[in-house]
C-alpha cells in the first residue's frame, strides 16, 4: 500500500505522488513514515528530506514548517524544499558566510534566530548538493 506525499511551499506545491517511504527532519530527530503510520503532526526542522518510490530514493532540503501524517498519507508544509539540480552550491555558500558574518553582530535574540535558521537552510542545502558527490 502506498503513502501519498505531498511537499508544498507559500510558492508552489512542490511533490504530490504515491511513495513508499518517507524520512524527514522532525523536532525531535529523523522521523521515518511508513503505510499506516499512527497520526500525528509536528514540527519540521530545516534539514534533509527524503523519499523512496520503487527502490529510488530521493533527497530535498527543506526549511521550516510542519508535518501531518495520517495512516495513508504525508503532507509537509514548508517554506523551503529544493532538490539537488536546483541548488547554486556557489550562490549558497556565499549566503552561508554572509550569515556567519551577520551574526556576531546581532545582539537582538529574535533577529539571532532568524539568521541561524538562514545558517540551518543553507547547510541543509549543501548536505543535500554534496550528497551525490560522497556515494559516487
Amino acid at each position: 500500500m502506498p503513502l501519498k506525499l505531498e511537499i508544498v511551499t507559500p510558492e508552489r506545491r512542490i511533490f504530490s505522488d504515491e511513495v513508499d517511504t518517507t524520512v524527514l527532519p522532525g523536532i525531535e530527530g529523523e522521523l521515518g513514515v511508513l503505510p499506516m503510520h499512527a497520526p500525528l503532526v509536528t514540527v519540521l526542522k530545516p534539514g534533509e528530506l527524503s523519499y523512496s518510490t520503487g527502490g529510488k530514493t530521493t533527497y530535498l532540503a527543506v526549511g521550516e514548517g510542519f508535518v501531518e501524517v495520517t495512516a495513508g498519507a504525508v503532507s509537509v508544509m514548508t517554506d523551503m524544499a529544493v532538490g539537488e539540480a536546483d541548488i547554486d552550491e556557489k550562490s549558497v555558500e556565499d549566503a552561508l558566510q554572509r550569515a556567519k558574518d551577520s551574526l556576531a553582530g546581532i545582539s537582538n535574540d529574535e533577529e539571532v534566530a532568524t539568521v541561524q535558521a538562514a545558517i540551518q537552510k543553507s547547510l541543509a542545502q549543501l548536505h543535500v548538493k554534496r550528497r551525490r558527490r560522497t556515494t559516487l
